[in-house]
């Protein structure tokens, strides 16, 4: 796929392809018009490629008449709460998430640190269709403002932190392995590891921009981390994607502690740390498992459930005052520090919920409630797929439905989310159950109900 891709992500694109120096030019420049030519704030993830468009960007920005602050290779969610925690009007983070090496884009976001919705993308979107831009003067250009230490001001936002108990995080002394894929986690993860007093046992943190493996953290490209903890006797292994906002972990075992169970940690170590009260709630997406759910009640908190991706949770927080939040993916979202995903959050939380429980990393994996999630992809050439989730909740309309995003339908011993890619021309379906056997058979009890014939699993 070598198009040019425009989303609720902002724009993403294979370099050389269809992300060239002129495109990112281009919208660079239209986001100088959507900001009203105030100040805004720029990272890239790490990539090799990374610097030279966040150079274009920041030329782009200047000629615009904008001030820069250039925070060089650092995790998305630093640009985030940079941006929140500063008076620009926006920020740009250069970036491809977990896509994998010859791919890039620009993430945008408000001057409240998060990004761009859907609506806000579009009017974005056709400023740099328009070719809209600044006009400015030469002697007038923007300044280049470099904030050098940025990752430390993010590592202390995380340390104060009102309720982490940091002198048991550090009398634990806790040995973890670190997989930052050579990108912008490389420093960020180990430093706050030290600051929290553990040994760092690096696997990949050379900060390179090499990914040594496919850089989406799952447990299929994460063998060298499981051997890492394995060999060095550590206690803990993290894994985070190249622009760090994702956090998976692995367990003293070298055995996958699931993506899932990230955020449901996270959600247990603040809840536990909180006056018990009805008034606390949580937020996740659709997608996220019910032992969120479970952890909440066993502290009589509410979960609210969002359409999947970070700007809905994120807005769904905001919505009911949520205390913490996040997506199964390994996102973690804590607005005491920032409102955004963030894996340095949730390496603070994590640890903080292991100094609470005192026994390991696996045991306290076991206390956890477990659920087992299948997800497929179904495709949807040819296919209507308002028709086919329609037709879902009307065939399942004796169950608990939820239509904001696809359809979920609940049951009472799991759950099936249906729902069209933002990126692919596929349907995903997502199942969760009490084991591998149980999530199989809710989706194909879907799935034989809801595509008789019509679609074929890719």
């Amino acid at each position: 796929m070598n198009d040019l891709i425009r989303s609720i992500s902002g724009i993403r694109g294979v370099v050389g392809a269809s992300l060239i120096p002129e495109t990112v030019a281009t919208y660079a420049s239209a986001f100088a018009v959507w900001c009203d030519g105030g100040p805004v704030v720029l990272g890239y993830d790490g990539r090799p490629h990374g610097h030279i468009l966040s150079d274009v960007a920041r030329a782009a920005l200047q000629c615009s008449g904008v001030d820069v602050l250039e925070l060089g290779m650092v995790p998305t969610p630093t640009v985030q709460l940079m941006t929140e925690h500063s008076e620009a009007r926006g920020g740009i983070a250069v970036t491809a998430s977990h896509n994998p090496a010859q791919w890039n884009g620009l993430k945008f976001l408000g001057s409240d640190g998060v990004f761009l919705d859907a609506e806000q993308n579009s009017a974005l979107f056709a400023l740099a269709d328009a070719g809209e831009r600044l006009r400015t003067e030469w002697n007038a250009l923007g300044a280049l403002l470099p904030v050098e230490d940025a990752v430390q001001q993010h590592i202390e936002r995380v340390l104060a932190i009102p309720f982490l108990d940091l002198p048991a995080i550090r009398s634990r002394r806790l040995r973890v392995a670190v997989d930052a894929v050579n990108a912008s986690g490389s420093i960020a993860i180990p430093r706050l590891l030290e600051e929290l007093g553990c040994e760092v046992i690096r696997v990949a943190c050379d900060g390179s921009g090499i990914f040594p493996h496919t850089p989406e953290p799952l447990p299929e490209n994460l063998g060298s981390l499981g051997e890492a903890v394995r060999a060095h006797g550590a206690d803990l292994g993290i894994a985070v994607d190249p622009d760090a906002d994702r956090i998976v972990l692995f367990t003293e075992l070298g055995e996958p502690f699931g993506e899932e169970y990230s955020v449901t940690t996270a959600v247990y170590s603040v809840l536990s740390s909180l006056e018990r009260s009805s008034s606390h709630s949580v937020a996740v997406n659709l997608s996220t498992t019910r032992a969120v759910d479970d952890v909440a009640a066993l502290f009589g908190a509410a979960v609210h459930r969002s359409p999947v991706g970070e700007i809905n949770v994120v807005r769904a927080m905001k919505d009911h005052g949520s205390v913490v939040g996040g997506e199964g993916s390994g996102g973690v979202i804590l607005p005491q520090v920032h409102a955004g995903r963030d894996s340095l959050v949730g390496t603070a939380l994590i640890l903080h919920a292991l100094a609470q429980h005192g026994g390991t990393s696996a045991s306290f994996r076991r206390m956890l409630p477990d659920y087992v999630i299948r997800k497929f992809r179904y495709s949807a050439e040819g296919l209507d797929s308002a028709a086919v989730t329609a037709r879902a909740a009307e065939r399942f309309a004796a169950e608990r439905i939820n239509t904001e995003d696809g359809v979920r339908i609940d049951f009472v011993d799991g759950w099936v989310h249906l729902r069209s890619s933002n990126t692919e021309p596929i349907i995903r379906i997502i199942a969760e159950a009490r084991d591998d056997d149980a999530a199989f058979r809710l989706a194909q009890t879907v799935t034989d109900e809801v595509f008789p014939g019509t679609a074929h699993p890719l």
